[in-house]
Parts: C-alpha cells; structure tokens; sequence
C-alpha cells in the first residue's frame, strides 16, 4: 500500500523509515513529505530512491496511511486534509492528544480502543509512553493512586540541531542556539513552555496523557522533566503509590512477563538499565525495582528507553500494523 511519512527528513521521520524496513511493513510505494525547501530531495528506502514531495501532491497521490512527524501545527492543518481523503494518520505531535474525539495509543496498553472509525490516531508524548508501558500492568493488579517522576530526557528529543548543538559545545563552541543555556557538562530542568502553574507544558503532557492512555482520571501525575547531555535515550525515576501493599518479587515477574518490557535489575552486580542498553532497541526497560520505606504501599523504580524509537517511531508503526492486520488499511 502507498504510505506517506510526513517529516521523513527529521529524526523522527528517519527513525519511522528505517522501522517500516526493519519490520517490513506492506509499503508498496513510499511518498515521503517534507516542508518546500526539502521537495526534491531524495530519501532512501528499501534501497531505492523516492523523491521528497510537498503535502498537497501527497495527498493527490490517495496513500492508505500516513506517519506525521511534523510539528503540531502542521499536524493540526495537513491531517484532516489527508484523513478526508480516505487516509488514516497516525500522528507523532501534540496536536491531537488531548483531543476528546481522538485516540491516544500504546498499542500494548490501550490498542483495542481503536475502531475501524478511527482516522487521525495521536501517538503520545515519548517519556509518557515508556512510563506507562511499566505502569499500567502494575495498576491493574493493585491500583495506581498518585506517580511522582522525574525525567532525564537526551537532546535527540528535542531534534537534529539539538544533537548538533551538544557535540559544538563538545568541541568548545559556547554559542547557544537551541536551549536557553549550555547543555554539555549541564542538567536544565526546562523542556518546553512554562505554564501558568509553574510546570511545563512537557510536565503536563506526562500528567494527562497518562490518565488518558490508561483510563484511569483518578490517578494523580506530577512530573519534573529534565534535558541532560545524553544524545539519546530518556530516563526516568519514577515512585508509585498503590492503593495496597504488593509483593516486589511478583511486581518484577509481571513486569518480565510484560510484553515489550526489559527488566534489569541485579544490583549486586551493578545491574540496571542506562540509555546505552536501550540505544536503538524497541522494548522498555525497568530496574532498581524497590519498595519505598517512606510511606506504605509505595515503589520506586527507574525506567529507560530509545526516545526515538519506542518513544516514537516504534509506537507509531505499531499502531499502523494493529490498524493492518485488521484490515483497515490495505
């Protein structure tokens, strides 16, 4: 089937490319879509070449799915375009998260709210999806009342010149263009706009995407997010409270039993996720799985995973196979 990807230059939209490959996923003809000045350019795939061309010619060319990568206001105005010409979107911004009319979906977690109605689907924020990867087994078997996490988040969340901005502060460069201070050697608890209540919009997204995803309004999110020198992979520590007590031994079997779920937890031999273990790979991993002796019925764990891929381009391309196999594309 005829598949666009609209961003296929970004990171995200090259990590999209590269998992419709390595899954080999039913594109007959790809059509990939970029801003003005990128049309013409080419993109490989599948070791042939496909021109770069413009929203309004793709949308011309009748594809069955398109992968968004773009930037929420491009989302907001090419979507509906692309689904009132019979094409599901599936769409890697903000835009449409929050959106009562619309699904937002970790297929492990929530993929059979999807219906054959379904034409713009939002793939949720990338620290959100890795949370909740973890979280949600844990609540269906003894409740989640309140989570409090920190993220650690790599510059690739923030894009290519993010990325490049890091390795120019590596090799002594001190002109600071994507954040608002040096990130090399530096930690900035600032990702995204401050809202009016002091958190940031990022914070936020964690919050109420995670009630959304989940199901559950009565599950209580406050998040801190962190940017940090790491060129990929995000982290984050995260402290759950449960409406009653749990067995540790148990919460690490399930979590392994958990599909698309890693546990790594051995400390007595130094055994815990970091980015470099999640680099490239599609799972979620989860370790330093302990009981917080603060207050009852309370865990602490650490969660980690490739922003770009399970964070994104990975969650993406699962829900367009779930929509596949199905039959609602073809």
């Amino acid at each position: 089937m005829k598949v666009a990807v609209v961003g296929a230059t970004g990171l995200v939209g090259s990590t999209m490319l590269r998992i419709l490959e390595e899954r080999d996923f039913p594109v007959s003809e790809l059509i990939p879509v970029a801003s003005e000045k990128s049309v013409g350019m080419m993109v490989s795939f599948r070791g042939k070449e496909y021109p770069v061309v413009s929203a309004q010619t793709a949308i011309a060319m009748k594809p069955a799915l398109a992968l968004f990568s773009a930037g929420g206001s491009t989302s907001l105005q090419l979507a509906p375009l692309f689904a009132a010409a019979g094409c599901r979107v599936v769409d890697n911004s903000s835009a449409w998260r929050m959106d009562a009319d619309k699904k937002l979906i970790v297929p492990e977690v929530n993929g059979h709210a999807l219906t054959e109605q379904d034409y713009i689907i939002a793939n949720p924020n990338c620290s959100t999806i890795q949370m909740v990867m973890v979280l949600n087994p844990i609540h269906l078997k003894y409740g989640i009342k309140r989570v409090v996490v920190s993220t650690y988040q790599s510059v690739s969340g923030t894009g290519q010149k993010a990325v490049k901005e890091l390795m120019d502060e590596r090799a002594g460069s001190l002109d600071h263009k994507v954040y608002p201070y040096r990130i090399d050697l530096n930690v900035i608890p600032h990702i995204d706009v401050f809202q009016d209540n002091g958190y940031t919009k990022e914070e936020m997204k964690m919050s109420l995407e995670t009630c959304k995803i989940m199901g559950a309004d009565n599950i209580k999110v406050t998040a801190t997010t962190v940017r940090v020198p790491v060129i990929g992979g995000h982290s984050e520590s995260v402290n759950i409270e449960l409406e009653r007590d749990f067995n540790e031994s148990e919460i690490k079997e399930m979590l392994s039993n958990q599909s698309g779920v890693v546990v790594i937890d051995n400390p007595s031999m130094n055994g815990y996720p970091m980015p470099l273990d999640a680099e490239g790979k599609d799972e979620v991993f989860v370790g330093r799985i302990r009981r917080d002796y603060s207050q009852p019925n309370t865990l602490n764990c650490w969660i980690v995973a490739d922003n770009l891929r399970k964070g994104a381009a990975t969650n993406a391309v699962q829900i367009a196979r779930y929509l596949y196999d199905r039959g609602w594309i073809s």
